[in-house]
């Protein structure tokens, strides 16, 4: 890992064990970030730091501030990083095929070295089998709840299975291993399971790459109503100030459902394919990806809608101004890493880290729990 050397440039040169490290004198930069002019003093006014996944390079960014003002940026290293979800101070991630959970092992203002307020302790596992996990949440009563891909269903987790099932769209016939819907966000409100995307309504194995273009779908959990249909491969609703908001990711378009009507209203566009989104405050927070070169990626209006722009797709975060839908601030990635899946933010934190399973340093971390009386 690296930190940053000004407010504009950071140059990241991630170690094979994870960590954070300088990026001087690397023999080869793998891994470059560039943060916009204000983005530190944004990050800095939230009180709030930001966790990010990338899944074809494995990795789970922690971003912070250091307290001189440069970037703070954490790595960690888990195969197939996908779902995140803060809650509390826990952290859940989805992985190839596990379901982990992390907890801070800081007491109250206490910091680790370096000046970390935040150390993330790999806590529990859960072996599911590679379900395809994409969004995480955590309901009401603390049970995790997962948009099991694969089975094109909500699921959540158990001490003796792979997973339970708990809702699975009406036009799903059969709980099967066969991805027909790619169901992959989940919108949660009041603690309970809200809206979920998919990118088609397919009952039959993988049918939803004949789909990808223009038969994107918003189903209501509660109802099972589909109450929006026409989007390009949508990804990570999120219910934030009583709205319903989501990425079109096929179109580059941030933006809003209106589920009365059953609209998608177009806020911003940003360059790139979106994955990933959290708010702060009067903000989101976006993730997008460069599009890979293969059929999934291929003849969506994205690829229209970026030469309309004379633009070139990237990967980074960009953080919209929910007042004025400008993009205000952007962090891009560049190198290794070209792909994001999901974004969160770790809110009244400043400078957060976590600890791998794939060093010996998991071995030394030992905290003791309230004895029981």
């Amino acid at each position: 890992m690296a930190e940053t050397k000004d407010a504009e440039a950071q140059v990241v040169a991630p170690p094979a064990e994870g960590g954070e490290a300088a990026g001087e004198g690397q023999p080869e930069v793998a891994f470059e970030l560039t943060a916009s002019r204000q983005f530190n003093a944004w990050l800095t006014e939230q009180t709030a730091s930001l966790a990010f996944s990338t899944y074809r390079v494995g990795k789970v960014f922690l971003i912070g501030m250091r307290p001189d003002g440069r970037l703070s940026v954490f790595e960690r290293s888990f195969e197939r990083a996908m779902g995140l979800c803060v809650a509390g101070k826990s952290l859940y991630l989805s992985t190839l095929y596990q379901l982990w959970r992390f907890e801070d092992a800081m007491e109250p203002g206490q910091l680790a070295g370096g000046g970390y307020d935040r150390l993330y302790v790999p806590q529990v596992a859960y072996v599911t089998g590679d379900l395809d996990i994409h969004d995480v949440a955590i309901d009401a009563d603390g049970r995790v709840v997962f948009v099991n891909t694969l089975f094109s269903c909500l699921a959540t987790t158990s001490d003796s299975h792979s997973f339970v099932p708990l809702w699975w769209p009406p036009f799903i016939t059969k709980l099967a291993a066969e991805d027909r819907c790619h169901l992959n966000g989940l919108a949660m409100a009041d603690g309970r399971p809200k809206y979920v995307t998919a990118v088609s309504r397919s009952d039959v194995n993988e049918g939803w790459r004949d789909r990808r273009r223009d038969g994107g779908i918003v189903i209501d959990v509660d109802s099972g109503e589909i109450v929006c249909t026409g989007l390009s491969m949508p990804h990570s609703p999120r219910v934030h100030d009583g709205r319903l908001w989501l990425l079109d990711s096929g179109t580059g378009f941030f933006g809003t459902v209106d589920v009365e009507k059953g609209t998608f209203e177009r806020v911003a566009f940003c360059p790139g394919y979106l994955c990933g989104l959290a708010f702060v405050g009067d903000f989101a927070i976006v993730g997008l990806s460069k599009c890979r070169e293969n059929r999934t990626f291929s003849g969506l209006e994205l690829d229209d809608n970026l030469a309309a722009r004379d633009a070139e797709p990237r990967c980074g975060l960009s953080v919209i101004d929910l007042r004025s839908g400008d993009v205000v601030h952007s962090l891009r990635l560049e190198g290794v890493v070209d792909e994001l899946y999901d974004v969160s933010v770790i809110p009244d934190v400043r400078r957060p880290m976590a600890i791998g399973v794939k060093s010996d340093e998991v071995r030394r971390v030992l905290t003791i729990g309230e004895a029981e009386t």
